[in-house]
């Protein structure tokens, strides 16, 4: 479902639940459309994002982990004056709307009681983030700050006051159900039905309308079976579906997503499964436009170089076509006359036939002979170092399509390793006069069912640490077969049946084939491994592989992710 009002009216429920009475530590912001508040409450730390972003906007508790900037942004100094310290009252939703409020208390630089509240706005691309002193209603900061020549509505400035979004004449279904009875029975059709609940009520996204529409018609006293939905949302259980247009989420069963389900314990437990990879790779986006760009252009480079070499290579292929008006040029000498801008000789190579051959008038008949004898030998010496060149830009783009596979799958820290080893390897300038030192980040850990550890490099320094550094000679190497993805390593000599596939299906999954149905993975002892001497990092040559051919599957990538390990295997790491 979306994330409209009636979600809010649940996350709400359970953050004020979670965090009410909690003491706000530390506040980061990572990204720029995003803050992190770290509270205090029932003796543990709660990581609590709120984001204002215009796809992902969002309230929740969120344990992804994140990079700080080194140095925080002006909003989150702003947020660590007034709230840092300061007691967080309640949670509260505005209505039934996408608008949250977090109230709080504190002290101010004099020692003076301190009333603020965060409102935040989640309306898509007018998404925002405001701290508001209480008493007078003053914006002191907002995420985003919008000039006035851009929203002539209401101030999104500092110093503005601040005024709610337009209100729409809609009713709050928690505090009224008024008029859904005639809904429907004026509407009888699901779609109509579910386009008045949207007009009629606040907080519904269209899947919320259609999904209240079906169950109204689904049980015969509606009213009763609309107020037990409407307190779902007080008593979440939370799941991921995988249908078949892809994954989604709901608060509770859902009729109108049939699917293979995933529960979880929380709300916030679910969207951090569900927006991991989307958010990830829009945070990805944001830190790699210039990686992005730079192996973009070395990509595009190598391809223009293969082209031409490949239009080279056809000239090459006609090279004896200029052996031949040379020879013929040479026979018929006498027929040729200086001024000719072509000339057309009998062909004895083709049953006399008539060829028409193009003359230089600046030059006489032996000269524009000897042109043709020299095309023809520069074409002829030219294929060996055009075959050669082409063999070195076809590596790199296979090294250039490798890197965009791995930012495809990367999270924001592993950008920094990728850019770094472009520096390495001479792509990218140093951006700073100190030398700083790679640090290469850990393989991401999995457990089998069977809680065997299985660990995914995602990027090359990664890949090259993992296997060849790092793992044991006798565990198992996974790899997609003939194209870019993860080295996987089955940290067990010997792994069961069921464990070797769910090490393929990581493999798969973390590949340029993550949406394809049938993968094929490569896989075989480390020990077989070798790495070529002056090869690009993460490179490696083998043989005696094996291959087994899986579909990837993303709900069992959540699975080992939350999967403990075995007794054993907790030894084997230590």
């Amino acid at each position: 479902m979306s994330f409209d009002g009636l979600f809010t009216h649940a996350m709400v429920h359970e953050l004020n639940a979670t965090l009410a009475g909690g003491r706000i530590m530390k506040i980061h912001q990572p990204y720029p459309n995003e803050i992190f508040l770290v509270i205090r409450a029932n003796r543990q730390n709660y990581p609590v994002l709120l984001s204002a972003h215009p796809s992902f906007a969002r309230a929740q508790i969120s344990r992804i982990k994140y990079s700080n900037p080194t140095t925080a942004p002006n909003f989150a100094m702003m947020l660590r004056k007034h709230l840092e310290g300061a007691q967080l009252l309640a949670v509260e939703q505005i209505e039934n709307d996408r608008i949250i409020k977090f109230s709080t208390t504190g002290r101010n630089e004099l020692g003076d009681e301190e009333k603020t509240s965060l409102y935040l706005e989640m309306m898509g691309r007018h998404s925002n983030l405001f701290l508001v002193d209480e008493a007078s209603q003053k914006i002191i900061d907002l995420i985003k700050h919008v000039p006035a020549d851009q929203n002539r509505v209401r101030s999104l400035m500092p110093g503005g006051q601040y005024i709610m979004p337009p209100k729409q004449d809609v009713i709050n279904p928690y505090q009224s159900l008024n008029g859904l009875a005639n809904l429907i029975l004026d509407y009888p059709e699901i779609p109509e039905l579910a386009k008045q609940i949207q007009q009629h009520f606040q907080g519904f996204a269209r899947d919320s309308a259609l999904e209240l529409a079906n169950v109204l018609y689904q049980d015969g006293d509606s009213m009763q079976a609309a107020h037990a939905w409407f307190a779902h949302f007080d008593q979440p259980a939370p799941q991921l579906i995988t249908t078949e247009k892809g994954l989604n989420y709901a608060p509770f069963d859902w009729l109108t997503l049939p699917g293979q389900r995933v529960a979880y314990s929380t709300l916030s437990e679910m969207l951090d499964s569900y927006f991991e990879e989307k958010s990830e790779r829009d945070r990805v986006q944001q830190q790699a436009s210039i990686v992005i760009r730079a192996v973009r252009n070395e990509l595009k480079k190598n391809q223009t170089k293969i082209k031409k070499f490949y239009q080279e290579l056809a000239m090459a292929d006609n090279a004896d076509d200029f052996k031949v008006k040379g020879e013929l040029l040479t026979t018929y000498m006498h027929m040729v006359e200086r001024g000719m801008t072509e000339i057309e000789l009998p062909n004895y190579y083709d049953d006399n036939k008539p060829l028409k051959i193009s003359l230089s008038n600046q030059i006489g008949p032996s000269q524009n002979a000897q042109k043709y004898f020299t095309r023809y030998n520069k074409l002829k010496t030219s294929i060996k170092f055009i075959n050669e060149q082409m063999a070195l830009a076809e590596k790199e783009v296979a090294y250039f399509e490798n890197l965009m596979a791995q930012i495809e799958i990367a999270s924001p820290k592993d950008i920094e390793e990728i850019r770094q080893e472009l520096i390495q390897e001479g792509y990218m300038r140093v951006q700073t006069k100190k030398k700083q030192k790679t640090q290469v980040s850990a393989p991401e850990k999995f457990y089998a069912t069977d809680g065997t550890l299985i660990e995914v490099g995602k990027n090359n320094l990664q890949n090259e640490r993992l296997s060849m550094k790092t793992a044991a000679k006798s565990d198992i190497w996974l790899h997609t077969k003939n194209m870019p993805g993860s080295h996987v390593i089955i940290h067990d000599s010997d792994p069961s049946e069921a464990t070797l596939l769910e090490g393929a299906k990581l493999a798969a999954y973390f590949s340029k084939g993550r949406d394809s149905a049938n993968v094929p993975v490569d896989y075989l002892p480390v020990r077989r491994l070798r790495k070529p001497n002056g090869s690009k990092p993460g490179f490696v040559i083998f043989e005696g592989q094996s291959t087994v051919a899986v579909t990837p599957d993303f709900s069992l990538v959540q699975q080992l992710r939350q999967n403990k390990p075995a007794p054993q295997s907790a030894a084997k790491e230590l």
